[in-house]
């Protein structure tokens, strides 16, 4: 019999056996090692995540404020018709200038969605600018297509009250050389988008 140690050769199944099972409890005990960080690493990006969370909400809220208050101001200024609100622009100017102008305070040129809206729009101008206000450019143009007036989103227009009262010359009656619709006493005509007019931007409330 050879001697191995205490052991003996017999004993090697035991001995084996005996250094998988301390191989395997090292094992474990590294995985639950690692185990561990990886939670809190878990639990770290789930703080954080919910932090961002927290923090995009409180911004939307904050801008949705900010816009409720510039509405506010604005309808204060101007005119609030149905779910809109519409401020006078004194100063002439053209078409697509006065469009960038209304762009940049959050609004767009104003476009009159019914009969009523178009009222009411119409004696709010004249109360600002008196009777003798001219003309002022609306939101509305058929600029691409040409008898297709559109809104500044690009939709059809589902109103329109053009001036029929020159039965020789039915507006709109420009062509191509006048793509750019304009508001005087509730009636609309096509102008020449490079004249300088007053105008009316438009903020929607909802």
């Amino acid at each position: 019999m050879i001697w191995t140690g205490s052991l003996q050769l017999q004993d090697t199944p035991a001995l084996l056996l005996l250094g998988v099972l301390l191989l395997a409890g090292h094992s474990l005990q590294q995985t639950r090692a690692k185990r561990k960080p990886l939670k809190k690493d878990a639990a770290k990006d789930a703080a954080v995540e919910q932090l961002q969370k927290q923090i995009d909400d409180i911004i939307t809220e904050l801008n949705v404020l900010k816009e409720l208050q510039a509405l506010q101001t604005v309808c204060l200024k101007g005119v609030k018709i149905n779910s809109k609100c519409f401020l006078f622009e004194p100063l002439p100017k053209r078409y697509h200038t006065a469009s960038d102008d209304c762009n940049a305070m959050g609004g767009v040129l104003g476009s009159p969605a019914t009969a009523d809206e178009n009222r009411q729009l119409a004696d709010y101008v004249r109360r600002s600018a008196g009777d003798d206000g001219g003309k002022i450019w609306l939101g509305v143009n058929d600029m691409v297509t040409e008898g297709r007036w559109v809104d500044q989103t690009g939709a059809s227009v589902a109103y329109e009250n053009w001036d029929a009262s020159d039965l020789r010359s039915p507006q709109p009656d420009g062509g191509a050389s006048q793509n750019c619709a304009a508001l005087s006493g509730g009636k609309w005509s096509d102008e020449n988008c490079r004249d300088d007019k007053p105008s009316v931007c438009q903020f929607n409330i909802v």
